[in-house]
């Protein structure tokens, strides 16, 4: 596996999405014995770089993650995120709470459920407008003293936020969702962290597994599946992209990938300090994941994949939207 570096963290630049093992996608929960035959098999592929959260599941992920690494969190860098969950029985309803208490609060259950006295990477899932960001990295601070995390994340923060919550405390890496169709961020957000020695680690960067090729009907996600809420899954907009779909396909057949390790080795050239963690829940996809970190595009490839078009509808539905980028 191909190493980067994330801030002051080295990890292979292919790493392992939890997510959907336990919270969000069709079939999220129903296979946990397979789910932990999946980061075992990661590891024993060289995966070093697993993302994980409270808000998964709630709790579930990190119990899963938890229970899988109990005997080998020496090989991991272990990433996760608090922010969405408040643990303060104040009566306030707080869809975030990034307050001073409630971080630590949400960072002492991540550890129980993680098993482990220590996360590599601790993000702030979402930036929080009602507390000062200098208070929260000022506590994240406060916890790398302790030795209970050892690098700080910000994730889909926006570049003021970025630049402040530097200036108080090293941010090692931004979490920001990108892949082929999700470009926005390298109009500022990566020339930003470039700039201030910052890792890029992109989230969805098979387009929430709409770029593997794997759907081509929304018949073949269950009711309850988040991407139905989508913009880019409703049922016109999911036909007009499925014809990006459809060029990426072509390029696999010339390179002799995967549609997947297209769209993976296309956006790990993008910058020497970025990580993709694709989620997956299955043994022959984190195979098929992980080894397009050996694909080589033609720079004619490259050159096809950077060449095709948007994605049709917003990443979000409206009321997520407002999260973003702030």
């Amino acid at each position: 596996m191909n190493k980067i570096t994330l801030g002051g963290l080295t990890v292979g630049r292919v790493g392992l999405g939890a997510m959907t093992m336990s919270a969000y996608y069709t079939g999220a929960g129903q296979y946990d014995d397979e789910a932990e035959r999946t980061i075992h098999r990661a590891l024993d592929l060289g995966v070093d770089f697993i993302d994980t959260a409270e808000v998964y599941g709630p709790y579930t992920n990190e119990e899963l993650v938890g229970r899988a690494l109990k005997n080998r969190r020496d090989q991991v860098v272990l990433a996760s995120k608090f922010g969405f969950i408040s643990h303060l029985d104040d009566g306030a309803g707080r869809d975030l709470d990034s307050r001073p208490e409630n971080v630590r609060a949400a960072l002492e259950g991540s550890l129980r459920r993680l098993q482990t006295d220590y996360i590599d990477l601790y993000y702030q899932h979402r930036v929080d407008p009602a507390v000062p960001l200098e208070d929260v990295v000022g506590t994240l601070a406060e916890f790398v003293t302790e030795g209970k995390i050892r690098h700080i994340g910000l994730s889909e923060a926006g570049p003021e936020t970025i630049r402040r919550a530097h200036a108080v405390h090293p941010i090692a890496a931004l979490q920001t969702e990108y892949s082929l169709w999700t470009r926005d961020v390298e109009s500022e957000l990566l020339p930003l962290v470039t700039e201030l020695g910052i890792g890029f680690v992109a989230y969805s960067p098979l387009g929430r597994g709409f770029l593997t090729g794997k759907f081509r009907s929304l018949a073949d996600f269950a009711a309850d599946d988040f991407r139905l809420t989508n913009p880019r899954f409703t049922e016109e907009n999911f036909r007009t992209n499925l014809a990006l779909v459809d060029e990426v396909e072509a390029i696999a057949t010339d390179a002799d990938a995967t549609p997947a390790q297209v769209a993976l080795a296309w956006l790990l050239t993008r910058s020497e300090h970025l990580a993709v963690i694709p989620g997956t829940k299955r043994v022959e996809r984190v195979e098929e994941n992980t080894a397009a970190d050996q694909v080589q595009l033609t720079a004619e490839q490259l050159a096809r994949v950077d060449a095709l078009r948007p994605a049709v509808g917003d990443r979000y539905g409206a009321g997520d939207l407002s999260g973003i980028n702030q």
